[in-house]
């Protein structure tokens, strides 16, 4: 199976940032340590504070979908559930 690519951005909603910033380094190391899981970065914009650029990498679409299920049901998901996502997939 090929490796999975996510890279993008996400948009925080000021009333959600420091909730986000606050958790992100949790949801960085739970990434990290999934099966699977390659690469994960989520790096505040030098220009723009509420975006983050997003880049991830995982050994295969099982891996990757994984992630997605796990961060849905995650406090994670929860705190960035009005978070606007702009993310590119590629296989």
């Amino acid at each position: 199976m090929s490796k999975v690519i996510l890279k993008g951005f996400i948009l925080v909603p000021e009333s959600a940032l420091e909730i986000v910033k606050s958790e992100l380094a949790n949801h960085k190391r739970l990434t990290l340590e999934e099966p699977g899981c390659i690469t994960f970065s989520v790096t505040e914009h030098p220009e723009n504070p509420l975006r983050f650029d997003v880049y991830e990498e995982f050994i295969d679409k099982s891996a990757f979908e994984y992630h997605q299920n796990r961060v849905k049901a995650s406090h994670w998901g929860k705190v960035t559930m009005d978070v606007e996502r702009h993310y590119e997939v590629t296989a």
